[in-house]
């Protein structure tokens, strides 16, 4: 009580993506148990531009960084706010959990245990509710025998000891079963009628029961961890204990009219069991592979996704997803059904935005920075299309963490756009670079190779790094994501949170670029990708930056897909380039001069990647990490695919809980860190760099 003091001040709270970070003027009422804000001090006396109920509350320090915090309401409502600095934050944290413990204690104090009680559907509504008009006489308790108990009066609930875990696991083990006879029960109701399958007070307790059973399992989780560490004398340092991943299968469960079976590990099949018994990945070889290209075969695998009917189907797997999500909700850790997912790894997909190398190679023979920086743009801007796959907006399997993708692409020469202006010996004897000869001295080949590598460095944020490089050109592209998924209620927005660098080292430039935003819109109708945000592209070395707008479709009216964008000299701010049309239709470029020129992305031609067999992949290369997933998919087996699935993230988690227990720091086999970024381990700057090295020594 000492410290239930009033405070106010002004903290920046998290809008929207649109609005940003803004100030507001901050109370906290403790006496009403209330967080009210407004939009200054001065306008303090004016009612609150809003105001949270702390009861039941849960006041969460990010790990963003060390001034943010959540609060987040037993309503559900969420407050994301930014103090200015580190004390702040804990000052206002403690504060708010001390006025929350105190006003939830008392709601406890106030309210006691109910009485043993049916939970009826139809009481949940009032007297003229539709649901108490079409099944007056119908409620749970009589049709699935649900009900609500309490201990007798005058027993107290005994301390739980750890070797009660058993008992425990054992209880939760039939309380699963009930969950699931409830389930079965409403899912054997007819399509149609007055209490169908798909009425929306059943989905919704669809929804809670499983919801209340993954809780279950978290906390069984955490006591599994506290007995360890009682065990142990302590948790070992780097330790979590985190709310896990749902344990039940969407896909078992919402399947209409399917009676589901939970077969014991025995009957699983033998590719899940080898999917779950693959040995720590920092057992297996981390060092780098070179992969020969000679090795990599033209790629035949043309995986079309399904049409909208495979979403129809599944429309009641969808409004159970939305009934657990809230606005702002972050999805990283949100296992999403499986029918939603492309048949290809989000590593392969950053590939597939390189599926134009001829543009890319073309960059460099720019014959001055202006063009470059052109070229550049052009190049950037037909990546996406390719990049996906199919109109409905499918989402690329998460990769775990070592996952790893190669491929290449062999343009031949006479297919890239060359300049007359551009050749080594308009360039200074100090900027030329020399790449080692070959040693067998064999026949120039006719044409280009680019090399593409990807891993997943981090499980926790997220995080991507891929590299792809030509020797030939003397050119490479290094980059790391991050993507962060937010629920915005009928859409889902990604955020890429990263940036690329392009080198050109035949002429000393380095373009840095970022990523836009995507959303997957309409995801309860027909679910379609569209692009958004404003993305940069700057070149230090000559002064050339780009600044490119994907617009997002207005409400009312406007085009889909829509992208302007502008280059320009910074030291004469000159636009020298306009760009506008659409991302994936037709772009239009118009020059300084006056000249126009349209590039018709449907009519560009695709160069196929090459990649290895998967017989000579390694185990956590893509395609063969995730073959028996995507082979489910193509046969549409959704329930096998979902069994495979749960086996690649139930090993990921186990191998992450050992790491943390043994303090076994991860291993990356290809990046390196580098400050707040990832950079590939043997970059072609470094390789010129060492050859331009020994050519001076040897002279």
């Amino acid at each position: 009580s000492d410290h239930m003091e009033n405070i106010c001040g002004y903290l920046m709270k998290y809008t929207n993506l649109v609005t940003g970070w803004q100030y507001r003027y901050f109370v906290l009422n403790n006496d009403a148990g209330l967080l009210e804000y407004f939009v200054n001090e001065q306008s303090r006396h004016l009612k609150p531009r809003g105001t949270l109920q702390l009861a039941g509350a849960v006041i969460s320090p990010s790990d963003e960084d060390s001034h943010t915090f959540t609060v987040n309401a037993a309503s559900g409502e969420q407050y994301k706010l930014r103090a200015t600095d580190a004390k702040e934050r804990q000052h206002w944290v403690s504060r708010l959990q001390i006025c929350t413990q105190h006003h939830t204690e008392a709601i406890g104090k106030n309210n006691p245990p109910l009485k043993s009680r049916s939970f009826s559907l139809a009481s949940q509504g009032s007297a003229n509710s539709p649901g108490v008009q079409r099944r007056p006489s119908q409620n749970a308790v009589s049709f699935f025998n649900v009900g609500h108990h309490r201990l007798p009066t005058g027993k107290r609930v005994p301390i739980m000891q750890p070797d009660h875990l058993v008992d425990v696991r054992e209880m939760m083990s039939q309380a699963e079963g009930q969950q699931r006879d409830l389930i079965r029960s409403i899912e054997c109701l007819p399509a149609s009628g007055h209490l169908t399958s798909l009425d929306q007070d059943l989905l919704m307790l669809k929804a809670t029961s499983m919801a209340t059973m993954n809780c279950l399992n978290d906390c069984f989780h955490i006591l599994q961890l506290q007995h360890a560490s009682q065990q142990k004398g302590s948790l070992p340092a780097g330790t979590t204990i985190s709310w896990l991943e749902p344990k039940i299968s969407l896909a078992n469960h919402f399947k209409n009219g399917a009676a589901q079976n939970f077969p014991a590990e025995i009957n699983k099949p033998a590719s899940v069991r080898e999917e779950q018994s693959i040995a720590e990945p920092c057992q297996l070889t981390r060092e780098p592979e070179e992969i020969n290209p000679d090795e990599e075969l033209e790629d035949i695998c043309d995986d079309k996704e399904d049409d909208l009917g495979a979403v129809e189907e599944q429309r009641s797997v969808i409004l159970h997803l939305l009934s657990q999500l809230k606005l702002g909700m972050d999805l990283t850790r949100v296992v999403l059904p499986t029918f939603i997912l492309e048949k290809r790894s989000l590593l392969e997909m950053y590939a597939d935005f390189m599926s134009h190398p001829d543009l890319f190679i073309a960059i460099t023979n720019g014959g001055s920075p202006e063009e470059r920086m052109i070229r550049f743009v052009e190049y950037y801007l037909t990546s996406f299309h390719e990049g996906r796959k199919g109109a409905i907006a499918k989402k690329p399997y998460n990769p775990i963490i070592g996952e790893t993708f190669h491929c290449s692409w062999r343009m031949p020469k006479s297919h890239v756009a060359t300049d007359a202006a551009t050749n080594s010996s308009a360039q200074p004897p100090s900027e030329q670079v020399t790449l080692p000869k070959d040693p067998e001295g064999q026949a120039e080949p006719d044409y280009y190779t680019v090399k593409f590598v990807a891993e997943q460095v981090s499980h926790h944020p997220p995080v991507s790094g891929f590299y792809a490089e030509c020797v030939e050109r003397s050119m490479c592209v290094n980059a790391h994501v991050w993507t962060k998924s937010k629920f915005l209620g009928m859409s889902i927005g990604v955020t890429m949170v990263g940036e690329g660098v392009l080198h050109l080292l035949e002429h000393g430039e380095e373009y840095t670029f970022s990523l836009p935003c995507a959303y997957a819109r309409s995801i309860l109708t027909v679910p379609w990708v569209e692009l958004g945000g404003k993305v940069n592209i700057n070149c230090a070395k000559t002064g050339y930056s780009a600044s490119i707008n994907f617009h997002t479709k207005p409400f009312y009216g406007g085009k889909l897909h829509r992208v302007t964008g502008e280059v320009k000299q910074n030291m004469t701010n000159t636009v020298v380039c306009r760009v506008q049309g659409e991302w994936n239709s037709v772009l239009e470029f118009t020059y300084s001069n006056g000249e126009t020129k349209y590039v018709d992305l449907t009519k560009l031609s695709v160069t196929r990647k090459r990649v290895r067999p998967l017989e000579k992949q390694g185990p956590f290369e893509s395609r063969r990490l995730w073959q028996h997933v995507t082979e489910s998919l193509r046969d549409g087996d959704i329930d096998k695919a979902t069994e495979h699935k749960r086996a690649l993230e139930e090993r990921q988690r186990n191998e992450e809980r050992l790491r943390a227990e043994t303090e076994t720091p991860w291993c990356t086999k290809y990046f390196l860190k580098d400050g707040d970024g990832w950079v590939y381990h043997k970059p072609l700057w470094k390789t010129v760099s060492a050859a331009q090295t020994q050519q001076t020594d040897s002279n």
